[in-house]
C-alpha cells in the first residue's frame, strides 16, 4: 500500500499515513498532534524495483 506524507499547517507536525487507494480517495487526514484538518500533502519519493535483465 502507498505511504502518504502530510504536514499540518497549524502545528507544522509531519506525519505519514499508509492508505489503500480507496481510503486515500475518501479520507480527510487529521493531524495526530493537534487534531487539525488543515493538512497539506507533501511530495513523496517514488522508487520501483525491477528485474535485472541478463
Amino acid at each position: 500500500m502507498p505511504i502518504y506524507e502530510y504536514q499540518c499547517k497549524e502545528c507544522n507536525k509531519r506525519f505519514t499515513l499508509v492508505l489503500s487507494l480507496t481510503e486515500y480517495e475518501k479520507l480527510l487526514p487529521v493531524c495526530p498532534k493537534c487534531k487539525s484538518r488543515k493538512v497539506e500533502q507533501l511530495p513523496a519519493a517514488f522508487f520501483a524495483v525491477t528485474a535485472k535483465k541478463s
